[in-house]
């Protein structure tokens, strides 16, 4: 096909793609609406060797994973419900609700731990984020006490939930509206070329026929006035009781 055939096909069927992407588009954004907006804040913990040591610096980095896991624990997720905040008092869930909300990255490029907590709730994910710092500081702070100073890992917060703050997390409105008009554009244009492709052998028009055989067509066989078989409907209405009448 070439690129007429394309602009042809556009312009005859190019409602359809707007009409599906606008439907999709529509119904992805009533169906964001609906939903329950969940929101994420988060802290960044970073962790420091005692002395600029090489060996110290790697066994930080392996030990990264290993802070992640503890801060997953259960134990961990019983001390974060059991401390009230100003905002938040003691959290209403298990051990294992909260762990379904809390998320640990490591990165050991930067020696980073970023603590992420997701809820309904913008303050009690902000709550359960800071107070999971909170609690991993004062632990790792513990553990240094029972440590010589030269091989002690220092963790500290940089990055606090206030001066974070927190952000919706889903659903992505936004997103889902365009992502949505996008795929129905694209279900249009494949509906577009499939009703194409069923009227391929259907001519109806010069054009047709040298598409369909590929010759220029010179003329064409005029419709003659009286004809019955191109007599339109109207034509054949007034027709009908003049010929019971005829004797």
């Amino acid at each position: 096909m070439e690129i007429t055939d394309y602009v042809r096909i556009l312009r005859k069927r190019g409602w359809i793609m707007v009409v599906v992407a606008l439907i999709a588009a529509a119904s992805a954004f009533a169906v964001s609406k609906m939903q329950t907006p969940v929101y994420s804040a988060s802290v960044q913990l970073s962790v420091n060797p005692a002395r600029l040591d090489w060996g110290l610096s790697n066994t930080i980095k392996d030990l990264l994973r290993n802070y992640a896991t503890n801060i997953s624990t259960h134990s961990m997720a019983q001390k974060i419900i059991d401390r009230p905040s100003g905002d938040v008092g003691p959290l209403d869930m298990s051990s294992e609700q909260l762990l379904g909300k809390l998320f640990v990255n490591p990165d050991s490029s930067t020696f980073t731990l970023q603590i992420e907590a997701r809820d309904k709730d913008p303050q009690v994910a902000m709550h359960i984020a800071q107070t999971a710092g909170e609690v991993f500081v004062e632990d790792r702070d513990a553990w240094n006490q029972r440590q010589d100073k030269r091989d002690r890992v220092e963790v500290t917060i940089v990055d606090n939930v206030y001066n974070l703050g927190y952000e919706q997390y889903s659903p992505k409105t936004k997103i889902n509206t365009l992502a949505a008009g996008l795929f129905g554009a694209l279900v249009g244009v494949l509906v577009i070329f499939f009703l194409e492709w069923l009227e391929t052998g259907i001519i109806r028009n010069p054009d047709d026929i040298e598409r369909a055989i590929g010759v220029t067509v010179l003329g064409a066989i005029p419709t003659i006035p009286g004809d019955h078989t191109s007599a339109t409907k109207e034509q054949r209405r007034q027709l009908i009781p003049w010929l019971r009448s005829t004797p």
